[in-house]
């Protein structure tokens, strides 16, 4: 490798730690915040036995890791995989918004879409809402086998409406990164389109050499 390589090879280091600053901060200030919501959203679905989307959840933070893996190693391919699954994952959020709300033809007491058909448990927020208060039915002809009837009153504001914000909240965040991963991506394709190794060699007039033919060796005769 040349001299005169190497130093486009250190401009082009500097140019890349010159011009990604401010997103690259912008990525580290808002994929750990993304990544962290995921975690909480995690949580209380566990509680909640809400198996759908754990399973959602889990698939999201592993994209949020391989989005801040693209950042730090400069791999737009990962930060374009993190961008598509964005897609899928507001999809997925607007259909809870839909689901807890019972937009169309959903309903919470005859769709248990959330727990996989498995269980008939509701977000936990149901009976942990702000200002909930939860009271036994005694009795009640409604219980079905292992199951207890409640009664929910004086909430602040009700389970549906907190899981629908809270679908919001990841609405906003996935916009956020999927606009920060398509510019990111493409600030690095673009520096990786600037510098080609093939033409760089070429451009200094680097040729590699040449295949050289093999020679049929002949036997040697001498007269003696």
């Amino acid at each position: 490798m040349g001299p005169e390589l190497e130093a486009e090879l250190r401009e082009r280091e500097k140019t890349l730690g010159s011009e990604v600053p401010a997103p690259l901060c912008c990525g580290f200030a808002h994929l750990p915040n993304e990544g962290v919501a995921a975690l909480q959203r995690q949580i209380f679905d566990f509680l909640g036995y809400q198996w759908a989307p754990i399973l959602a959840n889990f698939l999201h933070i592993m994209a949020v890791i391989l989005g801040i893996f693209g950042t730090v190693q400069y791999r737009s391919r990962y930060l374009i995989l993190y961008a598509a699954w964005l897609v899928l994952w507001v999809g997925w959020n607007a259909f809870i918004i839909c689901f807890y709300l019972e937009v169309g033809q959903l309903s919470q007491d005859r769709d248990f879409i959330m727990t996989f058909n498995t269980s008939l448990h509701r977000s936990w927020w149901m009976e942990n809402g702000p200002g909930c208060l939860v009271t036994p039915v005694l009795n009640s002809r409604l219980a079905l086998e292992d199951h207890h009837v409640i009664s929910v009153t004086g909430c602040l504001l009700d389970y549906p409406y907190i899981e629908a914000l809270s679908s919001a909240l990841q609405i906003f965040l996935a916009l956020f990164g999927f606009v920060f991963a398509c510019y990111v991506s493409k600030v690095f394709l673009e520096e990786e389109d600037s510098f080609d190794f093939i033409g760089g060699f070429d451009s200094y007039g680097y040729q590699a050499p040449q295949k050289t033919s093999h020679l049929q060796l002949q036997p040697l005769y001498t007269s003696g």
